[in-house]
């Protein structure tokens, strides 16, 4: 058999599969198909002289792909859902052989899908590759660039969300603003120790488009990382009240350009978010303390 027929044969043995993540990740049959001949594309351009084993390269070819897909798609601030409402797929159900995967990303719920897409895109990728189609931790993590162990917390916090399980925020305010308070002071004095203390293991921060500089990541995961994205910054930023709990707000001239929403869950804090969208700042309500802390 000659080697292209080879590929294609291969290839189509592992459609279904790599078809049936796509849309997991998607949530759009149309761009799962992109996804999926975007992998056959790379395979034919690649080769598999070197491959060991060609269904798990082209799982983490289309994961890939899907996750290029989905951070370009958050950066333009798109919605990714285009499905029909049917039953909704439960991980714990999932079967993992070619045909149950295809009955599978034909019968995703759009109640899933709405869930799946409030997750960042790496959340979203150790999610459904780990829960729903039984990847090992360790082969997911070079795909988002991360530790077997910070992957497995990615997969966690997004089983949370997908599960409605989700801790309730500190509701003591000077409780929010003690913390707060500690962790501008820690970054301004780059105290890296004092940040890592003040996170949650399993913190995250997000920031929209309008609020980072071209290349900057829009997701940070783990406290090691959000403390080394924090260090010795934050000196322009001011005390604020956002929507009610303690934050933060960089404010030139009094106008906000940028407000830090923190949640705060046992003392630790579990998510930041920037916001420097100003149609979204304009529906906060912030107040700004006069004076900095």
């Amino acid at each position: 058999m000659a080697q292209a027929d080879w590929l294609a044969e291969e290839f189509e043995t592992n459609r279904a599969h790599l078809r049936a993540i796509a849309v997991q990740m998607l949530g759009s049959p149309h761009r799962a198909d992109d996804a999926v001949q975007e992998a056959w594309i790379r395979l034919n351009r690649a080769g598999a002289d070197n491959v060991e084993n060609l269904g798990g390269w082209l799982t983490t070819v289309v994961a890939r792909v899907c996750l290029d897909m989905l951070r370009s798609q958050n950066a333009r601030g798109e919605a990714s859902i285009e499905a029909h409402p049917a039953a909704v797929a439960s991980a714990s159900e999932a079967a993992h052989g070619p045909e149950q995967e295809a009955v599978l990303a034909d019968s995703v719920g759009s109640a899933l899908l709405v869930v799946l897409d409030t997750l960042v895109p790496s959340e979203r990728l150790a999610f459904v590759l780990h829960d729903i189609f039984a990847v090992p931790f360790d082969e997911i993590g070079p795909m988002v660039g991360r530790s077997p162990t910070a992957t497995r917390q990615l997969a966690s916090r997004a089983r949370r969300r997908v599960q409605g399980v989700s801790p309730d925020p500190d509701a003591d305010p000077a409780r929010q603003r003690e913390i707060v308070v500690a962790f501008l002071a820690a970054s301004r004095g780059g105290d890296f120790n004092a940040l890592v203390a003040l996170l949650d293991p399993e913190v995250v921060m997000r920031a929209d488009p309008n609020a980072t500089p071209p290349g900057v990541p829009s997701e940070v995961s783990t406290a090691t990382a959000v403390a080394n994205a924090f260090v010795g910054r934050a000196s322009a930023a001011q005390m604020a009240v956002v929507d009610g709990s303690a934050g933060a707000v960089w404010a030139p001239r009094g106008k906000p350009r940028a407000v830090f929403a923190f949640t705060i869950v046992g003392g630790k804090i579990l998510e930041i978010e920037l916001i420097g969208d100003r149609q979204r700042i304009a529906l906060l309500d912030v107040v700004i303390e006069a004076d900095r802390p």
